[in-house]
């Protein structure tokens, strides 16, 4: 399990910064497939899944589509409208579809577009800023770096649980190593890029504590569900929501904090 485990993170760790490198439109297709598979994965975890793709959820994959072609083009100009749209469209086909689809899956249809198409979304705003590449690169630090530390921080000294009820293998020790894991490469890119290594410490640091709630967000809703992973489709991992579920919440928080600073 773990050879496979550690194969399929090599593999992935070279396909995601590849793409975070060539940035354009190549992060623009794969953020979009990697939102609509985890939209897909979220759906079914919830308890909505059916035999065939229903109108419900191809309004909301659609319109994340289109709301990633409209953020790539101008995101401060579009942006904010194309946020709106997914929620009138997914809308209008519970309206008009009456009574084929529940009030809860249409809520849960539009969570799904919030949580993973737009929050997702934040990755690839942040690499398209001016100068973005290097706090893209804090991102991913903060998601996958604070995350992979964590893991092997937690097997080598954790003692103390930090979340028993949602992720019983987690442990502040891991937490701290990965947080402070993802202070140090973060300031190292500060630094290699001759800017203020401060700035970038703080944003890796800020990002790899929202990785962490991003995680246990994301393991929350397993737990209620009673299922161990979103999917198989990445070996040893899971699903898309398995691997990327901190990514959620570090892209926005990195985003923002670059914007601000």
């Amino acid at each position: 399990m773990f050879k496979t485990r550690l194969i399929s993170w090599i593999i992935l760790f070279v396909v995601i910064f590849l793409v975070l490198f060539l940035g354009g439109p190549v992060l623009l297709l794969a953020s979009m497939i990697v939102s609509v598979l985890g939209m897909r994965e979220l759906y079914n975890a919830m308890g909505i899944k059916r035999d065939s793709v229903t109108f419900l959820e191809l309004a909301a994959y659609l319109s994340v589509v289109v709301y990633y072609i409209a953020a790539y083009l101008d995101f401060d100009r579009y942006g904010a409208l194309f946020m709106i749209i997914p929620m009138i469209l997914v809308i209008c086909v519970y309206v008009f579809c009456f009574p084929i689809f529940k009030a809860e899956e249409t809520m849960i249809t539009w969570f799904g577009v919030m949580y993973v198409g737009v929050m997702f979304s934040f990755l690839m705003l942040t690499r398209n800023m001016p100068g973005g590449e290097p706090m893209v690169l804090v991102a991913a630090i903060s998601a996958f770096g604070c995350d992979t530390f964590a893991y092997l921080t937690g097997r080598l000294i954790g003692k103390h649980k930090m979340a028993p009820l949602l992720s019983p293998n987690k442990t502040v020790e891991g937490a701290l190593g990965g947080i402070v894991t993802s202070l140090v490469l973060s300031l190292l890119v500060g630094i290699g890029i001759g800017e203020s290594p401060l700035k970038y410490a703080l944003a890796g640091g800020v990002g790899a504590l929202a990785g962490i709630v991003g995680d246990l967000a994301a393991s929350a809703i397993k737990r209620n569900k009673g299922i161990k992973d979103y999917s198989n489709l990445i070996p040893g991992h899971g699903g898309i929501l398995d691997r990327f579920d901190s990514m959620l919440f570090v892209a926005p928080v990195v985003y923002f904090f670059a914007r601000l600073f």
